[in-house]
């Protein structure tokens, strides 16, 4: 599962081993039944970059990292949720492929809330607890009391009723884990790998409206953001297969969006990346980064899967997102 010691195993290498062997022990093969077409992969910089791509099915971004691979000898690190973290096997194979496991508050109230109780928490349970965090106050709500006042090892960090709340346990916990996730984002840029972002957070058809992680670490690093639409993969990867089935997958590569394009809307000071307060002072320029992504995307894919009317997701809602 996602917790603080897993980033510490986490080992990010430029050339991973498990990638390549997917790409040309299965992927090559797997592939000859696939019409993958890469249009602009001309414009991608010789520079490690950030890639910001529609998330529309679980293997979407396997025949892009298998096209990066094919022309560059070119690899990436995925912002993976932490639920694909769950299970022994689950865990060790995501951190063989070079992924990043993505700290968010509703994993962190779902996961504890299961090694608490036993069991997911219910719709009211979840949108209770959810609320008292988001708003750093007092659980309103029925909620088991085990939760708030059990003293337990919260996701590798001590948490004692007896000397913070429930909703102060989990913010310090999500600053730690924040901290280990940017550090391994600055380290994959550093070592030469590219980092590849799902700004949806979730897998949707339809485009939606993006989240404000991509913007903090693309201003906080400073990397260049190549938005990158993808088409046709949802026909491929029906189920959660990865042996993908007769079709056509189009990518399309937009141009590379430096960080002087942000200059009309980023923050003026200094910030901390996913810091509660930093959050709240700049979340409009966060979002007005990631929705010029967003729109760049939109212009990219395919009619079917271009914004929905009210940009909202298709994809799974509550606590069935995080476990």
């Amino acid at each position: 599962m996602l917790d603080l010691a897993l980033y510490d195993r986490v080992r990010l290498n430029p050339r991973p081993p498990v990638q390549r062997l997917i790409a040309d022990g299965f992927l090559r093969w797997d592939y000859r039944k696939v019409d993958l077409r890469v249009e602009g992969l001309e414009r991608i910089p010789a520079t490690p970059v950030i890639y910001a791509m529609n998330h529309t099915d679980n293997f979407n971004y396997w025949p892009f990292q298998y096209s990066l691979h094919c022309a560059f000898q070119r690899y990436t690190a995925t912002w993976v949720k932490g639920k694909n973290y769950e299970g022994t096997i689950s865990s060790a194979f995501m951190r063989w492929t070079n992924n990043i496991p993505v700290a968010s508050r509703g994993y962190v109230i779902t996961r504890d809330f299961i090694d608490t109780v036993g069991r997911k928490p219910r719709p009211e349970e979840y949108r209770a607890l959810r609320e008292a965090v988001d708003a750093l106050e007092p659980v309103q709500g029925s909620v088991p009391s085990e939760v708030l006042e059990r003293k337990r090892d919260m996701l590798g960090r001590t948490f004692d009723p007896a000397r913070e709340s429930y909703e102060q346990a989990v913010d310090g916990l999500m600053q730690q884990l924040n901290e280990r996730f940017v550090e391994k984002n600055r380290r994959a840029l550093a070592i030469g790998l590219d980092v590849l972002v799902f700004p949806q957070g979730t897998r949707s058809r339809r485009l939606s409206r993006g989240h404000i992680g991509l913007a903090q670490v693309a201003l906080a690093t400073g990397a260049t953001i190549v938005p990158v639409g993808c088409s046709g993969s949802d026909g491929v990867y029906t189920s959660r297969s990865f042996v993908a089935k007769p079709g056509a997958i189009t990518y399309r590569v937009g141009e590379p969006m430096l960080p002087s394009e942000w200059a009309d809307v980023a923050p003026s000071e200094p910030f901390v990346p996913f810091d509660r307060a930093d959050e709240a002072l700049h979340r409009d320029a966060f979002q007005a980064v990631v929705d010029r992504v967003m729109e760049r995307i939109d212009g990219l894919v395919d009619e079917p899967y271009r914004f929905s009317d009210d940009r909202c997701s298709e994809g799974s809602q509550g606590a069935d997102r995080f476990v």
